[in-house]
């Protein structure tokens, strides 16, 4: 399965974004741009706000948030945003293919999708277990059908809060590529914990620190993802996110 044409991209920006927590403010005053149809990627310490921040881009954090959501193109990014989230939230009394074909079918839209879907699978590896229910799934595999899900709602804009954390090395390295492939053009925000993987897949790659929270310079890795970890360049940029991880955390470098 190729990766659709989204064009055009579309960038989002968030202006003046607050949201409080506990009574304290998590971020305000928070500016964050996501270019058009680059990876934006997003590290940071446990608790900083980068789950909150991804939430608030989604449009999924309630009443507490005060924050402007913007696209580029002037239309509002409800509806063509995709977005997967830390827990795989698969129906339990649906299979694998059924979950990933469950936002179309409540959409009405049955077209190909079945097709696309099990090609989907067959890319992440699970096109044996695609009748198999999630109870019967480790929880690598469950994690493949989430972004198999979130791949097949063919959004201009996708964000993924660490999708490849629940994944050996060897299949988080090979769905990297995979997602590379099937979102080049699309505008992406992810949030991982991984230095590394951040470098092989960020256009732009930011630390978020501080209470409240801002976000620091980006470090713009060369080349088009995904990049060879073994880069010289990619090596030395993973030094420096790491010193700066660690000046977040309020730690030495």
């Amino acid at each position: 399965m190729d990766a659709p044409d989204p064009s055009p991209p579309i960038s989002v920006s968030v202006h003046a974004a607050h949201l409080d927590f506990g009574g304290r403010p998590l971020f305000e005053d928070l500016d964050v741009e996501l270019p058009a149809g680059r990876w934006t990627c997003l590290l940071g310490p446990s608790g900083v706000g980068k789950t909150c921040l991804l939430r608030l881009v989604a449009g999924l954090v309630g009443p507490w948030s005060d924050s402007r959501v913007r696209c580029g193109d002037g239309v509002p990014l409800a509806g063509r945003a995709a977005y997967m989230g830390q827990q795989d939230l698969l129906l339990p009394w649906l299979s694998v293919l059924g979950n990933v074909t469950l936002g179309h079918r409540l959409r009405g839209e049955s077209r190909g999708t079945e097709e696309q879907a099990k090609a989907l699978l067959d890319q992440v590896g699970l096109a044996a277990q695609a009748d198999h229910r999630p109870g019967a799934l480790s929880g690598g595999q469950r994690q493949r059908v989430a972004l198999a899900r979130t791949l097949m709602e063919d959004r201009p804009v996708v964000l993924m809060d660490e999708p490849f954390s629940a994944l050996d090395a060897i299949t988080r390295h090979r769905l990297q590529a995979l997602a590379a492939g099937l979102l080049a053009g699309r505008t992406v925000l992810l949030v991982t914990h991984d230095p590394l993987e951040a470098l092989r897949l960020g256009h732009h790659v930011h630390v978020m620190s501080g209470r409240p929270a801002r976000l620091g310079p980006p470090i713009e890795p060369a080349g088009a993802p995904p990049r060879d970890v073994a880069d010289p360049d990619i090596l030395r940029h993973q030094a420096e996110l790491l010193t700066r991880l660690a000046e977040a955390a309020g730690e030495a470098p």
